[in-house]
């Protein structure tokens, strides 16, 4: 395989991810994604031992494994003596009312959801390898493919604003947000992130052509701003609350990639872009959930987020330290609502992610996250506070904290398009102290004319 041609497979799985996965109820779609990561996953596993894995990227793979082997070790049948307690022991006192034994089960109340649970790994983790062991990509191809998907998902979303709720014709999915313009996604919050981070990849193509071929830079600039317009108009036909609230912050950050302010200003800039990402969490927090219901064509939200993450909360206390398992928080949650309060309507996530692991993990999940997370802090410090990598890990930066910080009100990485941009960049911040593939553009002789 040529240079050229291994190049391409990262953007290419990516682009096809942003087409494919933005659903859940897209079976036979994610199948395909899946079936293609693990030929990338296999791939990366045969690849020659001498090309490892960079020292910074062992972390997030050992923390993937680790999430796995809990998982794992939640699905096997264990005696009554250690599950039937807390939470679970009204199960067991079910068997003894029908005069049955107690049977071994296992920790996980949904034990084949959990297992395939696992398969919406497949497409991150095959990301991240095709990234950080196979190095099959190059970084302006990455953010092409984005921006090319993000493009494709607003031409779409034209399509469908234009019609009426009653006509699902240019609709992906059955249930999804109708008279919304989603795009390729089921969920009209989720496309506003697609839109959202975006644009910190456009500014880093941007800045990145421009230092390396000046001649050329005008034009590439015109040809952004189109690109950033298309954008903003896609923000504002999308009509998401999440758009408006974490917009701003994201174009505060992106022009540190495209201009080179002095260290005053940068901090400034920084400063301000941190501001307003707080201000945007707050104003999400405080929303109605509207429109990222699913499966129901009531007007009203089913319940305010502080509501879910109440009822949320009382159920992580009566199964922690062991969790309910992967993929059972709609089965669990079901089981801690008021009848009086039950509609038409029913909440398929906490709306908050991290609550919604350390419900179905447990201590495991919490810990797992919070090692996560300190690996992800100290690689963006390294990037902002050392200087290290170039405008695509800075694009990657941001973008990651804007996915990170909405799981806090969503649940945004639950689709394999969102979780694949986030695998993503996650391998440019593990990948930023190598130098980067050289661009065949790049290396283009510039061409002068003497006249003797």
């Amino acid at each position: 395989m040529t240079s050229a041609a291994r190049a391409s497979v990262a953007p290419l799985y990516l682009l096809a991810c942003l087409l494919l996965g933005g659903s859940a109820q897209g079976v036979w779609q994610n199948a395909l994604l899946q079936i293609l990561g693990l030929a990338i996953i296999a791939w990366a596993a045969a690849w020659p031992p001498a090309q490892t894995f960079p020292r910074s990227a062992r972390p997030v793979l050992w923390i993937a494994f680790a999430a796995i082997v809990v998982v794992a070790l939640q699905c096997i049948p264990l005696p009554p003596s250690v599950w039937a307690h807390g939470a679970r022991q009204p199960i067991a006192e079910g068997y003894v009312l029908l005069g049955q034994p107690i049977p071994n089960l296992p920790l996980s109340l949904t034990p084949y959801k959990s297992l395939g649970s696992l398969l919406s790994l497949i497409p991150p983790l095959a990301m991240f390898c095709a990234i950080a062991r196979l190095r099959a990509y190059r970084s302006t191809w990455l953010a092409a493919a984005l921006l090319g998907g993000t493009i494709a998902g607003i031409l779409l979303g034209i399509l469908q604003v234009v019609g009426t709720a009653a006509n699902p014709r240019w609709y992906p999915y059955p249930e999804t947000n109708f008279g919304a313009a989603v795009g390729f996604f089921a969920n009209a919050n989720h496309m506003a992130m697609l839109l959202v981070i975006a644009l910190p990849f456009a500014a880093a193509i941007g800045s990145a052509r421009s230092q390396r071929n000046l001649q050329r830079a005008s034009a590439l600039l015109a040809a952004l701003a189109g690109v950033g317009l298309l954008l903003l108009m896609g923000i504002a036909l999308n009509g998401s609350i999440a758009a408006f609230a974490l917009a701003p912050p994201v174009l505060a950050a992106s022009a540190l990639i495209l201009f080179r302010p002095s260290p005053t200003l940068r901090k400034l800039v920084g400063a301000v872009a941190v501001a307003l990402l707080a201000g945007g969490l707050v104003l999400l927090s405080t929303s109605s959930i509207g429109a990222t219901k699913i499966g129901s064509d009531a007007r009203e939200s089913v319940a305010s987020r502080t509501e879910i993450l109440r009822t949320t909360g009382r159920a992580i206390a009566d199964y922690f330290p062991a969790g309910s398992g992967l993929g059972s928080f709609r089965q669990v949650y079901r089981t801690y609502e008021s009848p009086d309060a039950v509609t038409n309507e029913y909440v398929i996530h906490a709306h908050n992610d991290y609550a919604e692991l350390i419900l179905e993990l447990g201590a495991a999940g919490l810990v797992l996250m919070a090692m996560f997370l300190a690996w992800w802090g100290a690689a963006v410090w390294g990037v902002w506070g050392r200087g290290e990598g170039g405008p695509y890990v800075r694009a990657a930066s941001i973008a990651s904290a804007v996915l990170l910080t909405h799981s806090l009100v969503e649940f945004p990485l639950r689709t394999a398009a969102l979780a694949v941009v986030f695998a993503m960049c996650v391998a440019l911040l593990a990948d930023r102290r190598r130098s980067q593939t050289p661009e065949l553009a790049d290396l283009r002789p510039t061409r002068h004319v003497v006249i003797g």
